[in-house]
């Protein structure tokens, strides 16, 4: 039996995104590069498993100077630090080009680039992946959060402080029954 297609894999130019969200910028300006990473790392994470993504961050080793590294984050979300010298526009080129095949295969439904760099959007679209802008992703997630703010918020406890008041008529009728030793 195979394997249902993931929904969708979401290839993220990171230091492209914290660069355009003005909360990453801002964090990235005052406690530093790191921070801002880790901040990225964390949004996506909720974001990946909210949409059911598999997501994958990519930092150019531009900033961190070290070999290629890979961080599984969470069952969705990993982070890829590229090689020294090797740009993330170039590794998400590859990614792309090596992921049509799989969709060609329907083992991916499809592939996303998180970016606001021109020339990658029109690579990657060469490839067949979807382009998401840097705004369009910030969007994406405020709106996640938004819907998942509403959908806890409607779980929230009755404001009354009595049980009773919290449970459904039908409960309520059988409690009420085995109280009075009815059945």
């Amino acid at each position: 039996m195979s394997r249902p297609p993931r929904e969708a894999v979401l290839l993220v130019d990171g230091y492209n995104i914290i660069g355009a969200w003005p909360c990453l910028k801002k964090t990235r300006d005052h406690a530093g590069l790191e921070a801002a990473r880790g901040e990225l790392v964390e949004t996506m994470t909720s974001y990946s498993s909210f949409q059911g993504y598999d997501t994958q961050i990519v930092f150019d080793a531009q900033y961190h100077n070290a070999c290629s590294n890979q961080e599984i984050i969470t069952d969705l979300l990993s982070v890829y630090y590229t090689d020294f010298g090797q740009t993330a526009d170039t590794y998400i080129e590859k990614a792309c080009a090596s992921l049509r095949y799989q969709i060609a295969q329907s083992r991916i439904a499809r592939v996303i680039v998180a970016t606001s760099d021109r020339a990658q959007q029109l690579m990657v679209q060469g490839y067949g992946a979807e382009w998401l802008s840097a705004q369009q992703l910030c969007g994406e997630v405020e709106t996640m959060v938004c819907r998942m703010r509403h959908k806890y918020q409607s779980r929230k406890q009755s404001k009354s402080r009595f049980l009773a008041n919290s449970i459904d008529a039908k409960a309520r009728q059988r409690l009420a029954e085995l109280r009075m030793g009815l059945k």
